[in-house]
């Protein structure tokens, strides 16, 4: 095993500054390349470093799609796969319209996914290029204690500038996740946390066609700022899925029939009941692996917790379906915790004095919110400078009055294998679509009047 100093010693600084200007940022293709040729480590010899094609679907797996994302590529170093991690301040877009300096690794929040396979061993290098010391904790999988990434109890601190090294050897398959376990409220709070896959060495006894990960996140991004809010507990502005949120978060997409997998992490401070609309899905398994299918169970939501995994498994059905956190707040963004609920209030005349001094200002919701819409065509009124409309985005028939924690699953039946773009609205078959009618219906019943029958 490499120790810190072997590390330190062995490399020098230009060896270090090489390999973390190699691995900064994601490559230029989502999920392009899993092994990675050339990477220059202590024992290898230099090459350019190149990714493979995009990731096939092999015999005993399919490699995970990570939604607005990308995996970590990997050097196989006599027989041990060799990643690179870096901690930096990233500047992050929620959506267009809305930035921060957040925290991450390698460029983006989150961090890229790291998938491998059960059997696998590990070498994981770790450099700190934030003005803090940082550690990484490895969520639920086993390891030596001193891997396990607790600053204090199970290892020193990564400094900045530093580079340590993790390495074990995965005895398990699952979805996990990894983050620090240092300063953690704000290295969390700002975006430190990352996926890591490991598929089964014998493959999956029900093969997947489709398989997405994504983790749930909370930011407090006030109104009119540029960074973060690492001191809120529970109130928070943006709810995303890895980072993004609804219109700016990728579609699932799919062909009919085929089996998707979804998996998700939770590294928010709120449980997240995750609905999806069209099909009942089983649950199949999370930290602990794939649950034998005796143990599986049929919902259409399902509550995520704090620190928690869940895998979702489905078989398309054609359309577009929403897929998102039940809780209704979270599915919008700029929250205004503090206004009192004016609904039912005549605000007119006070908007009119408002609005002379504040051009722009739309009241706040007499008949609703849905108001809003009247004022702009992006679906609600629009914040102050760097703050998203609580809902946005657009669909085939109006606004779509979501944000936050919200994407949509896209199936169709000519979609090829392997084909992740998004195919645009849906085509609803003649006769399928909710129509407007002029008839009054009279179905023989009571009509309730004032509270009477």
């Amino acid at each position: 095993m490499i120790s810190r100093r072997d590390v330190l010693s062995g490399m020098g600084i230009s060896s270090l500054v090489g390999i973390a200007a190699t691995f900064a940022r994601p490559a230029s293709a989502q999920n392009e390349g899993h092994e990675m040729t050339g990477m220059q480590m202590p024992g290898t010899s230099e090459a350019t470093l190149q990714p493979s094609p995009a990731a096939p679907k092999t015999g005993s797996h399919t490699p995970a799609r990570t939604l607005n994302g990308w995996t970590l590529p990997f050097k196989l170093n006599n027989g041990v796969k060799e990643f690179h991690l870096v901690a930096e301040e990233v500047e992050h877009e929620f959506a267009p319209g809305s930035k921060a300096k957040c925290w991450g690794f390698n460029g983006t929040t989150p961090g890229p996914t790291i998938e491998a396979v059960e059997g696998d061993r590990v070498r994981i290098y770790v450099t700190n290029r934030l003005k803090e010391h940082t550690t990484i904790h490895w969520h639920g999988i086993y390891l030596p204690s001193g891997m396990d990434g607790v600053g204090g109890l199970n290892q020193p601190h990564i400094m900045p500038g530093e580079t340590f090294v993790y390495e074990f050897t995965l005895q398990q398959h699952g979805t996990h996740m990894y983050h620090p376990h240092a300063d953690e409220m704000v290295q969390l709070a700002v975006g430190m946390m990352g996926m890591f896959i490991i598929h089964p060495k014998n493959g999956e006894p029900n093969p997947i066609d489709r398989d997405y990960c994504f983790l749930l996140h909370n930011w407090a991004l006030h109104p009119g700022t540029y960074r973060p809010d690492p001191s809120i507990m529970t109130e928070f502005d943006l709810w995303t899925m890895n980072s993004k949120v609804f219109p700016a978060i990728d579609p699932i997409v799919a062909r009919t029939g085929e089996r998707v997998r979804i998996r998700i992490g939770n590294l928010s401070m709120h449980e997240h009941p995750m609905h999806l609309h069209g099909v009942q899905f089983w649950v199949t398994g999370g930290d602990g692996g794939r649950l034998p299918e005796s143990r599986w169970r049929t919902e259409v939501t399902e509550i995520i917790g704090v620190g928690q995994m869940r895998d979702i498994e489905f078989i398309a059905i054609p359309g577009d379906w929403a897929f998102h956190c039940h809780k209704s707040h979270h599915t919008m963004n700029a929250m205004g915790h503090g206004i009192p609920n004016t609904l039912g209030v005549d605000q007119s005349g006070v908007e009119k004095e408002i609005r002379s001094m504040l051009p722009g200002y739309v009241a706040m919701g007499q008949s609703g919110m849905a108001e809003h819409q009247e004022h702009t065509n992006r679906g609600h009124m629009q914040g102050p400078e760097n703050t998203l409309p609580m809902m946005m985005g657009k669909g085939p028939f109006g606004n779509l009055e979501m944000g936050g924690m919200f994407t949509v699953v896209k199936v169709r039946n000519e979609i090829a294998s392997g084909d992740y773009r998004d195919p645009g609205p849906y085509r609803h078959p003649r006769g399928t679509v909710a129509w407007r009618t002029s008839r009054d219906p009279d179905f023989g019943n009571p009509v309730r009047k004032s509270g009477k029958a």
